[in-house]
């Protein structure tokens, strides 16, 4: 199934138990569709315009009982089903609202241009702490609820990193919390041990030189990585390598991708103005078996790894940002671990 937008979409999110999905797109809008397993076209229920400005994050909270939305006006807006803003939060940051993730059922975290991570309860609409955590755009987030704690990515050179000279673009947690793996602009995707975050410890080659752009996490052993060239693939994390392609959204870079509340579809925006649905049965079908011989690396968990980097190739442009940072609003040391 797929959907012409009519404009560029950032972001999108499925509803927790019922089968609709939100997006938010380039002028502002934000958009809510129905879906149905039967193969019927996704019917649009809902449309908002929500920001003066590009709205970059959409988010299903308290149960998908509201939306909220995250723009390049600095502005958090909270939506309820029908359309009606219920609470807006105007200078909510002081840079570009780039991300927005759950926490729990009633907190959500938010990520800035500025390199900003703030908390916020959604029920009291109020910010609960802020860490200046980078000094560039968080480029996604992700959260373990067994250590509460964030994790933020950043699109910018690590020189922290001995071995790392690439920019993070995504992040998820696997292998029952002991793994972070991260995707960047040169194709490789790292894996860090829970806690050891300076370097690497292992990394998956296969996709290189191609930026990955986006991950999501399937299961424990395997994630769906979308690629600047539209391609969507199936990774084996530990062994590492690529099982197989199972998608193609358009030749345009995959921004975002995302599941339904059931598993039973695979949504995806490009920069082609559609967003997709794909059948979870149909594209892992033949999934158990790799199509092509793989390179490796680190197939035995090792700390040891290969120090022969690719060449990096030139970096995306960062996103514009105001020239003046976030300050610290935190009232208490709520996730004070991040």
């Amino acid at each position: 199934m797929e959907i012409n937008l009519g404009k560029l979409a950032f972001d999108l999110d499925f509803h927790p138990s019922q089968q609709l999905v939100t997006t938010g797109l380039t002028d502002g809008h934000l958009h809510l569709y129905r879906y149905s397993s039967g193969g019927s076209l996704p019917e649009r229920v809902l449309e908002v315009h929500a920001h003066s400005e590009s709205c970059r994050a959409a988010l299903f909270v308290n149960g998908g009982s509201a939306i909220l939305t995250g723009s390049l006006d600095h502005t958090i807006l909270q939506y309820v089903e029908t359309g009606s803003a219920i609470a807006c939060l105007e200078n909510a940051h002081d840079d570009a609202i780039n991300r927005l993730i759950n926490l729990t059922a009633s907190t959500i975290a938010s990520g800035d241009d500025g390199g900003c991570i703030k908390l916020w309860d959604t029920r009291q609409r109020s910010c609960c702490n802020s860490f200046n955590a980078h000094q560039d755009y968080i480029s996604d987030m992700t959260f373990s609820a067994d250590s509460m704690k964030v994790l933020g990515t950043r699109n910018k050179v690590l020189d922290e990193s001995e071995f790392s000279e690439d920019e993070l673009l995504s992040v998820v947690i696997m292998k029952n919390g002991q793994k972070v793996i991260c995707s960047s602009q040169t194709g490789n995707i790292l894996l860090y041990s829970w806690g050891c975050f300076k370097d690497c410890s292992d990394r998956c080659i296969d996709l290189s030189p191609i930026s990955v752009d986006a991950l999501f996490k399937l299961d424990e052993d395997r994630l769906i990585a979308g690629s600047e060239t539209g391609l969507i693939s199936l990774v084996g994390i530990l062994p590492n390598r690529v099982i197989q392609p199972i998608a193609e959204h358009s030749e345009y870079p995959v921004e975002r991708l995302a599941f339904s509340h059931d598993k039973k579809f695979l949504g995806s925006i490009a920069h082609d103005q559609m967003l997709k649905l794909w059948d979870m049965d149909d594209i892992l079908q033949g999934s158990g078996n790799t199509s092509r011989t793989q390179a490796t690396v680190g197939e035995n968990d090792s700390d040891e790894m290969d120090t022969d980097i690719n060449t990096p190739k030139s970096r995306k442009g960062t996103k514009r940002k105001n020239a003046s940072k976030d300050h610290v609003m935190g009232s208490h040391n709520f996730f004070a671990d991040l």
